[in-house]
Order: C-alpha cells, then sequence, then structure tokens
C-alpha cells in the first residue's frame, strides 16, 4: 500500500479531480474508485468524489498494491496489424470485450493477447499493456504496450493529443455541415448508470468529423478524429448533435439499420514510435458488415462512393 499526501492550494475542484490533476499516475476514473472504496480521506474523512475541495484541505490517498495477474491465456485468433518487442497494433472485431470486467471475465482481447506474446503486468490487474480502449461493439485499431518505456510513451501521447486516431461512423438524418468540431464535457449519466452524458462538470471532450457522404435525409457516413478519448465519446457527441449513430443499442433511436451494434470502426491510427522515434501509421478497412450496409444504402438512395 502507497500513501500519497497533498494540500490543496485552490479552491473549487471535485475531490477526483483534483486528485487526477495534482497526481499525474492517477487518472480521474482510478480517483474515482479509490473514493468509493474509501482510500480517499479529507482531513481525516471520507468524502464523495463530486465533494468541492476547498483551500487547506488536506487529502489522503492510499494506493494499493497492484494485485497479482491472474488471467488465463486464451486461444482466440487475433488479426495483428504490427509487432515489435515495444509494441502490438491489433484490428480488434466487432462484438470483443477489450478486458475482463464484471460480466466479462474472459474471451477479451488480453485473454487473446497473453496467449499471443508475453505481456508484463504494467497496467493494472485486468488491463496489462492497454493504454486505450474501444467499446465492445466497435471494431478497429488499438496500440498495446509491450514494455514500460512503451507504456509510458504512448499514455503520455494519448494526454498531449499527439497520437492520432480516426473513426468511421454511419449516423442517422443529414449532417448539413461539411465539417465540425463538438466540444462537450462528458461524465456518467446522472440518470442511467450505464450511459455518458453531456454534464457541465464531466471531463474535457472534443470530436472533430468530415462528412464522408450522405444517403437523402436519412443517414450520413463521417469521418471522426478524436482530441480527446473518453468513454462512449463519439457516440455520446453525435446523439448530442442530434445524428446518432446507427446501429447505437445505448444512444442510438430503435428504429435503426440492424447490425451487430453501433456502425463505429476505428479505421486509422498514428503515434510516435516509443524506442525508435519514428511516426508509424497504420490503417485498416471495415468489415464486412459495415461494408455491406454501405453498398445497400448506395443502392437504394442511388449514391456512389466518394
Amino acid at each position: 500500500m502507497k500513501e500519497l499526501n497533498y494540500q490543496v492550494m485552490i479552491q473549487g475542484p471535485r475531490l477526483d479531480k483534483s486528485i487526477s490533476e495534482t497526481i499525474s499516475d492517477i487518472s480521474r476514473s482510478h480517483a474515482n474508485e479509490l473514493i468509493k472504496q474509501n482510500f480517499v480521506k479529507v482531513n481525516g474523512e471520507s468524502q464523495k468524489a463530486k465533494y468541492k475541495v476547498k483551500k487547506g484541505d488536506e487529502i489522503t490517498v492510499e494506493v494499493p498494491a497492484p494485485q497479482k495477474l491472474d488471467l488465463e491465456p486464451e486461444n482466440i485468433k487475433l488479426d495483428i496489424i504490427y509487432e515489435d518487442k515495444d509494441v502490438l497494433v491489433v484490428n480488434k472485431p466487432q462484438g470483443m470485450v477489450v478486458h475482463p470486467a464484471p460480466g466479462h471475465p474472459n474471451h477479451t482481447l488480453v485473454n487473446a493477447l497473453l496467449y499471443h506474446t508475453n505481456l508484463p503486468n504494467i497496467n493494472g490487474t485486468f488491463r496489462p499493456g492497454i493504454v486505450h480502449r474501444i467499446d465492445k461493439d466497435t471494431s478497429g485499431l488499438l496500440m498495446v504496450a509491450k514494455s514500460e518505456v512503451a507504456l509510458k510513451s504512448l499514455s503520455q501521447q494519448l494526454k498531449n493529443k499527439t497520437s492520432r486516431r480516426k473513426y468511421i461512423a454511419l449516423v442517422h438524418g443529414s449532417i448539413k455541415e461539411d465539417t465540425g468540431t463538438i466540444d462537450a464535457p462528458l461524465g456518467r449519466s446522472p440518470k442511467d448508470r450505464k450511459k455518458q452524458a453531456i454534464v457541465s462538470d464531466g471531463r474535457n471532450a472534443v470530436t472533430h468529423f468530415k462528412v464522408l457522404e450522405r444517403f437523402g435525409n436519412d443517414y450520413t457516413l463521417i469521418q471522426c478524429q478524436l482530441e480527446t478519448g473518453r468513454t462512449h465519446q463519439i457516440r455520446v457527441h453525435m446523439k448530442y448533435i442530434n445524428h446518432p449513430l446507427v446501429g447505437d443499442p445505448l444512444y442510438g433511436p430503435r428504429k435503426t439499420i440492424k447490425g451487430k451494434g453501433q456502425f463505429l470502426h476505428a479505421a486509422e491510427l498514428g503515434f510516435k514510435h516509443p524506442t525508435t522515434g519514428e511516426e508509424v501509421n497504420f490503417e485498416t478497412p471495415l468489415p464486412e458488415i459495415f461494408k455491406k450496409t454501405l453498398n445497400n444504402l448506395r443502392d437504394q438512395y442511388h449514391t456512389k462512393e466518394v
């Protein structure tokens, strides 16, 4: 157990935000978990994550030692795009969970990676090497760290917004603008704990989009570039501007095109290699169900691929 102490010098931010901004190794979501498990004390007492810190508050954060990694490697076929001693880039299929969690203890990308390669326990018990994640029903590219050096470098690039992540999404309605930016803070929905929502005290979230193709007034194919990487960011941001993702069971309308979940694909990924410093870029084509749906729409609306 490691104990971290600091005294609040400014007044105002929430407790979870204050912790994540003061202690660089702790994310806001990790701070939330520590607060829920009573590992955080403010002036010797437990408080909730939304507690507004006051100047002079003494905050103690106990960080439990990482548990021993006890995950079963599983022989699951993976689409490895690139791999060396530090980094691995994988094309995750739609329907696969990235890392174990309540309700999904196995058959995850992590289980498959542990069978494929040696992943040190460098990022928590159930997330070894996982730098970022995409939702179960989102397909596409993920970068995985295979060393401490790579983990620190890739995580820092995400934090500094220097890595590049582009997604292809099919949304409801016709977006009139050719390009746009959605800048709206995200946090857990106060009405439904399973959902994220636009909340005033949420984490900064920015999504840039560009229209690729329109299908009448009913659907639009777009490219999204993430400036930040919050949970469900694209899905919530597109719903926020009244263009929810097609097939999205959580944020989309009931009347939608059936598929295997939301039509969202992480198509492009770029970053600076942790050890060589070289700028590397990777692309992967849309999954077959996405391609088939687009071709059906082109036939229906008499449009051509741009």
